[in-house]
Formats: C-alpha cells, structure tokens, sequence
C-alpha cells in the first residue's frame, strides 16, 4: 500500500508534514486530528485532504507526496505534487476589472503581452492557446502576481513571443480565476492600437495648434502696447 504524506507551506517557511495516511490517518505533533480529514479513492487514484473549521493560519500551500524505489540507485525518492494553494480571508473574491492584450512588433518576431488586472484572490492560472486550441508553452514568460492597489488586489501578466512566420495566426491567452474564466484573442490588437495612436496624434496637434493661437495673440497684444506708447 503507497503511503501518502500531506505538508503545509507558509509564505517563506519550509514545508512541514501535517499527517501520513495508509491504512489509517496518523497526524503530527503541532496539528489538531481532528481538522484534518483524509480520503483514499484508489480506483482513481486520489488522495483527498479536507481541513475542518479553517482559520487565517491555514492559509498556506498544501502538497501530497509519496516515496518510490528506484532500484537502479538502490534508493528511494520522495516526489511532491504541484501544491494547492488555500488563502483564508473576510474579503471576498473579485473579478479582473480590465484585461487586454499589447503587441510589440519586433524585426523577426512578435511579443503578445496580456495583461490581467485587479483581481483577488491572487491565484490564478493563465495559458496560451493557438488556432487549433492547443496550449502554446514554448516562448512563454509567465510573471508573479504583484499588488496592484492599496485594497489587496492583484495583477498578472505572461509574454507570448512568435516568429516573423507566425505574425498572422490567431493567439489566445485564457484566464482561469475562481471568480470567473475568459479568453482573450491576439488578433486585431495591432489596429486598435493604431487608432488608438491615430487619436492621440490628432489630439496633439490640435493642442499645438491652439497654443500657437494663443501665443500669436499674445504677441499681437505686446506689439499694440509698444506702438501705444510710442505714438502716445
């Protein structure tokens, strides 16, 4: 029978092991039994833990792990899953309140940037996808949340970058938050960057414009005091 070990991990502390589970749940010193509650399903193979009655102090991330022989090292390795994060909080989840994607046009190749902004709770997941749906990992930097405002929210964003070849090909940066799911699409980001541009240029030289107006009165208006008390 594989032994099962759960640990906690609180934010820049080593993982600690709250229990192990075989034919029965055996908890460590540090941890109340009974919060913790374990279930084996070995047709499909899980291992599900349920933490009763959390408090703030459970916030952490949480892994499985289990030990495997490997008899050409006469040895055994211990592997972790890839963690659950559980953040314990009053405030309430909220939706990313904008979301887009730039483009940055290089030589030989193109960068997407999407960019997720003000959600929370911090956990989120964010993919590439192409034309066919696959998942693009290749030439993908995915960043850290970071707090955006003074209230607790995050933002995120991951970079996307292809060749020269693939500049005319449908992208998709889809978002998964426990809020809600969206997907957004590279194609047509380029033009509504240029109208974008398009505007402020012409918004620019209407302010020039005006400024010069201005500037060309006022200079009327000192030549009419100089002549003013020339001719006085």
């Amino acid at each position: 029978t594989t032994v099962i070990h759960w640990y906690q991990q609180k934010a820049n502390k080593s993982p600690q092991r709250i229990l192990y589970f075989s034919n029965g749940k055996v908890v460590d010193d540090g941890f109340q039994a009974h919060r913790y509650m374990v279930e084996k399903v070995s047709h499909q193979k899980l291992c599900i833990l349920t933490i009763n009655d959390i408090i703030p102090d459970d916030t952490a991330t949480y892994y499985c792990a289990y030990w495997r022989s490997h008899r050409a090292w006469n040895t055994w390795i211990k592997y972790f899953g890839t963690g659950t994060k559980l953040i314990v909080s009053s405030k309430g989840n909220s939706q990313p309140a904008h979301s887009e994607i730039l483009q940055k046009n290089h030589e030989n190749q193109t960068t997407y940037v999407c960019l997720i902004e003000k959600f929370y709770p911090e956990v989120i997941r964010v993919t590439w996808t192409d034309e066919a749906h696959k998942e693009v990992t290749d030439n993908v930097v995915q960043g850290d949340p970071w707090k955006a405002t003074k209230e607790g929210d995050y933002s995120i964003s991951s970079w996307l970058t292809v060749s020269a070849a693939n500049k005319d090909k449908n992208y998709h940066c889809k978002y998964e938050h426990e809020s809600q799911e969206r997907s957004l699409q590279t194609q047509g980001t380029y033009y509504i960057l240029f109208c974008l541009m398009f505007v402020t240029d012409h918004l620019m030289h209407r302010t020039a414009y005006l400024v010069y107006i201005v500037l060309l009165l006022k200079s009327s208006m000192y030549y009419l005091i100089v002549l003013f008390f020339i001719y006085r």
